[in-house]
């Protein structure tokens, strides 16, 4: 398998504030073979609350499950909204984000990171090597 394989895919999604407005904000969902498990969503600087891009990483399954139903708990839950939307909640020590995606959208990222590594055959032993590697600063 090509451990390069990496899937972007631009999306817009709608952000709700606090007075229950909707605010167009642009993001890209991104998939690599390299690790396969997750899921990343990168915000660029304007769309960020500092001003600097932002990404949130999450299992590939949560998004999977969230599609159906609300799954997740901690910093991102994930559920349908209505028939053709998805809500991501994200919460951050600076806040939580609310944001509506398409639903279609989603389903076709997810089918295209399954086509570059399909579920089950995720093979982790370089994540948990890079990982062991981090943690324990190359002892």
């Amino acid at each position: 398998m090509d451990m390069d394989t990496t899937i972007e895919q631009p999306t817009q999604a709608r952000l709700v504030t606090g007075e229950d407005r909707e605010v167009p904000v642009q993001a890209v969902l991104r998939y690599t073979a390299d690790d396969p498990l997750a899921v990343f969503l990168d915000f660029p600087a304007e769309a960020a609350l500092h001003g600097e891009e932002v990404t949130w990483t999450f299992a590939r399954s949560l998004l999977d499950q969230g599609l159906r139903a609300p799954a997740g708990h901690g910093d991102v839950q994930i559920w349908p909204y209505g028939r053709t939307r998805t809500v991501l909640e994200l919460h951050s020590p600076h806040g939580m984000a609310l944001l509506l995606f398409q639903a279609a959208t989603l389903r076709h990222f997810l089918v295209r990171s399954y086509g570059t590594v399909p579920c089950g055959q995720e093979d982790v032993s370089a994540v948990v090597e890079r990982g062991l590697s981090t943690l324990f600063g190359g002892v």
